[in-house]
């Protein structure tokens, strides 16, 4: 049996769910999306996705065609109706149908569809070993260009970038903005720690604003360690005591080397794992 979509205003079978190819999502990558965790049935951090979401339509002068509380609301009638318990939601709004030309205004109503599925997730092992990554020399867009905090449909910096990876045989790549500064890598945010202080790249350098990031910040913080956001360079990476990355499908995950530079003691530090402890029992509702 296939999965329950959303598509603009109701629920339909998986075979039902169709976007024009004149949708400008497709033509050009016009749009916003936002993937959201579930965990035991709950909708981790959905509000806070939602606000994202209409932000990132908001700075493309893209309307969405649901106000939020029934966008809410049809995330979890998506999300039940597929009767996942621990898995992930895909939210998509396209600009809609237009013609072969640019021009967005001319575009019928936004489209929207909520995808609730199960993922893929990093095995256990690499959490436990820790990751290899690699710096891209695909730079990341620059601001004026797309602001990083725009999560839209166009993702081809971000691939680019992974194919680097991929094709150097490890899961993920460190991308650089204009300047030289690390933005984020091409799919989490990137975190190091140095003499104690969790150190990670302000947003304004080309990173999006994470709402795993965010909470991390707030869990490093409620351990009374000192977070820093600032600048990294290339050999701040190669030279801190610890390196992990966060992001909605990898949580929070170490990174042992990069560009076969060993970090710290080439396996995730202490407090890489303590973050990854306390975010679980965070997403999950445990106390400590």
């Amino acid at each position: 049996m296939g999965l329950k979509i959303w598509l603009d205003n109701k629920l339909v079978d998986e075979t039902d769910a169709k976007i024009s190819v004149f949708d400008h999502g497709l033509l050009y990558g016009d749009g916003v999306f936002e993937g959201i965790r579930i965990y035991s049935s709950r909708i981790f951090e959905l509000e806070a996705h939602i606000k994202r979401l209409y932000e990132s339509a908001k700075a493309i002068r893209l309307v969405v065609p649901m106000s939020k509380d029934k966008l809410i609301r049809a995330v979890e009638k998506t999300t039940e109706a597929n009767g996942v318990i621990d898995g992930y939601i895909r939210l998509v709004v396209t600009r809609g149908v237009g013609t072969l030309g640019l021009n967005p205004f001319i575009c019928e109503e936004g489209r929207l569809f909520i995808i609730a599925d199960n993922i893929q997730l990093y095995p256990e092992e690499l959490y436990e070993k820790g990751m290899k990554v690699i710096s891209a020399t695909t730079v990341r867009n620059h601001p004026l260009s797309i602001p990083a905090q725009v999560k839209s449909l166009n993702y081809l910096n971000n691939i680019l970038a992974k194919i680097e990876a991929l094709d150097n045989n490890v899961p993920e790549a460190v991308m650089y903005n204009h300047e030289g500064y690390v933005a984020e890598a091409t799919g989490d945010n990137v975190f190091i720690v140095k003499n104690g202080v969790v150190f990670t790249p302000p947003v304004e350098a080309g990173a999006l604003e994470g709402i795993t990031r965010g909470i991390v910040i707030k869990l490093a913080k409620e351990e009374k360690l000192e977070v820093v956001e600032k600048n990294l360079t290339r050999f701040d990476l190669f030279n801190c005591d610890e390196f992990f990355l966060t992001g909605t499908a990898a949580e929070v995950i170490g990174v042992v080397d990069i560009d076969s530079r060993i970090i710290g003691a080439g396996s995730p530090g202490p407090i890489t794992r303590l973050l990854r402890k306390k975010f679980y029992q965070y997403a999950h509702g445990k106390k400590s």
